[in-house]
């Protein structure tokens, strides 16, 4: 989540049409990460979806009473839910959609495989040698589907957590390895997206923009041809 919202800033910052979906419909936390209080307004059956910071945000966390409950919910209702935010959500016109999915290969990233024609994934890892495992068991998924993956990046980069294990997903994986993200305190303060507040993790997240920029010219291009 704290990638997507701060991928998804830094994307609209640089101009362009920016939507962010979260997908997670039982752990909902990107409208809170983002900032954004404001729930969606309905016109003609569809949902508007509220702007901040430059990004239009759908979320489930905007329907829960109380953001403390847990939200539990079967697969056909996971699935549903997710259709329901594609389907009656008038995004406008957007250059990007940034998908915040739950970690692993649950209903989440299965059903946004067969409902979206997805451009590709951005997999996120962090150092320890088991979120790296996950992050494999994801990529093989994506792949068995058919589904471009952009690239690898690690985050929480560095400190007591080590680094490295982000390159060496991507090498066995054959994959582009598009950046660290480094473990800093500037997460702290969770105010605004940290992208607003700290010029170094800008600095982090343009390169990140930058690496992603090729391979998604070439994700499209594939799909064109």
């Amino acid at each position: 989540t704290t990638v997507a919202v701060n991928l998804a800033v830094s994307l609209a910052k640089q101009g362009h049409a920016v939507g962010l979906l979260d997908a997670d419909i039982d752990c909902p936390n990107a409208a809170r990460a983002i900032g954004v209080t404001e729930p969606p307004e309905m016109e003609d059956n569809q949902f508007i979806p509220p702007e901040v910071h430059g990004v239009k945000v759908m979320s489930m966390g905007f329907f829960q009473k109380n953001e403390e409950e847990a939200i539990i919910w079967r697969g056909p209702m996971i699935h549903n839910a997710i259709n329901q935010f594609l389907q009656n959500t008038d995004w406008g016109d957007l250059d990007y959609l940034i998908v915040d999915l739950p970690p692993g290969t649950s209903d989440a990233p299965l059903t946004i495989m067969q409902v979206l024609q997805l451009d590709g994934f951005l997999v996120v890892t962090t150092p320890q040698s088991l979120a790296k495992l996950d992050a494999k068991r994801s990529i093989n998924m994506i792949k068995k589907m058919n589904v471009n993956v952009l690239g690898v990046v690690e985050n929480l980069s560095g400190g007591v957590f080590g680094s490295g294990a982000g390159e060496e997903l991507a090498k066995e994986t054959d994959l582009p390895f598009l950046g660290r993200l480094e473990l800093l305190s500037d997460y702290r303060d969770s105010k605004l997206p940290t992208v607003l507040e700290s010029e170094r993790v800008r600095d982090e997240y343009l390169r990140l923009v930058e690496s992603i920029g090729p391979r998604m010219a070439e994700a499209l291009e594939q799909a064109a041809g």
